[in-house]
């Protein structure tokens, strides 16, 4: 595989769970009556767009065509939030689940910057968003905690 072709193919696999979180994060916003935590939920899913666009810019600078869907898991954890929001709490079903999205995705980031076969260009730009990854990691990480308590 070419270093062109591999680094498509690994920040194609990014955009993929970006584009979960970012959907996710919009159809939640829609859906908890917290107007507080509706408009953190707008946020988070106008940094996963950023993350999707400068993703996207890499991938074509390779000459490839950037991932435009989600993943399966990504459908099927936003299924079964919408079914834990419809059964219990929907302000913290929907956070519970949308930081289980935010934990793929830094892991997913982490996988990338530790595999010693990622090329320089998908390295750099993972490297550069990592910081806005952890952010909305940790601002979700802590809403679930501070809900249980």
């Amino acid at each position: 595989m070419s270093t062109e072709s591999k680094t498509a193919h690994t920040l194609n696999d990014i955009i993929e769970i970006a584009r979960d979180g970012q959907d996710f994060y919009t159809e939640a916003a829609d859906k908890v009556k917290d107007t507080e935590l509706s408009a953190l939920f707008t946020k988070i899913a106008g940094v996963k767009s950023q993350i999707v666009t400068s993703l996207s810019s890499t991938v074509a600078a390779t000459g490839a065509k950037p991932a435009e869907h989600g993943t399966v898991v990504g459908s099927m954890q936003q299924f079964y939030g919408k079914v834990r929001a419809t059964l219990g709490d929907t302000q913290y079903g929907y956070v519970a689940e949308l930081e289980e999205s935010e934990d793929r995705l830094l892991k997913a980031f982490k996988d990338t910057l530790t595999d010693s076969d990622t090329p320089p260009a998908a390295r750099a730009e993972v490297s550069r968003l990592l910081p806005l990854v952890q952010e909305t990691h940790d601002v979700m990480r802590n809403r679930k905690h501070a809900m249980k308590h």
